[in-house]
């Protein structure tokens, strides 16, 4: 199930960001949701909120380093359900940054709330495993045996 689950993420993050390549012109807003949500075309060279530019090697690294340790934590068959799911969704959501860092030298981003910079699926998946793995690490009994 892990890897359904991050095969699915890898699928839709590509999809929608070949949608937006395809039908957005870059950094030229369409209004989806009126006051609420824009499509936005952003070719990030930076990490999180376009922060440290123009490093790809670094983030090639990062991202591969993260997708090996996630790989040696998910080996655990006596891991919790939702440690898992945790790292599945980052798992996803790494490889699919990782594939634009490869393919294109930057990370697609089109996702524009207006109050938070541009962003992608694969970036709320990843931060919706981050706080998932938060969660259970803080507040579980026996989650320190999931390090």
């Amino acid at each position: 199930m892990i890897f359904i689950i991050a095969a699915s993420i890898i699928f839709l993050d590509q999809t929608t960001k070949f949608f937006a390549t395809k039908f957005l012109q870059v950094n030229t807003p369409v209004v989806f949701i009126k006051n609420f949500l824009n499509f936005t075309l952003v070719y990030n060279r930076g990490a999180a909120f376009g922060y440290f530019q123009n490093q790809l090697l670094l983030f090639i690294f990062i991202s591969v380093f993260s997708i090996a340790l996630i790989f040696y934590n998910l080996r655990d068959k006596k891991s919790s359900r939702i440690f898992k799911l945790s790292l599945s969704l980052v798992l996803g959501g790494a490889i699919g940054n990782l594939i634009d860092r490869l393919r294109f030298g930057f990370v697609i981003d089109f996702l524009d709330f207006r109050v938070w910079p541009v962003f992608n699926l694969a970036d709320s998946f990843i931060t919706i495993g981050a706080l998932l793995l938060t969660w259970e690490l803080l507040f579980k009994k026996d989650a320190s045996r999931n390090l």
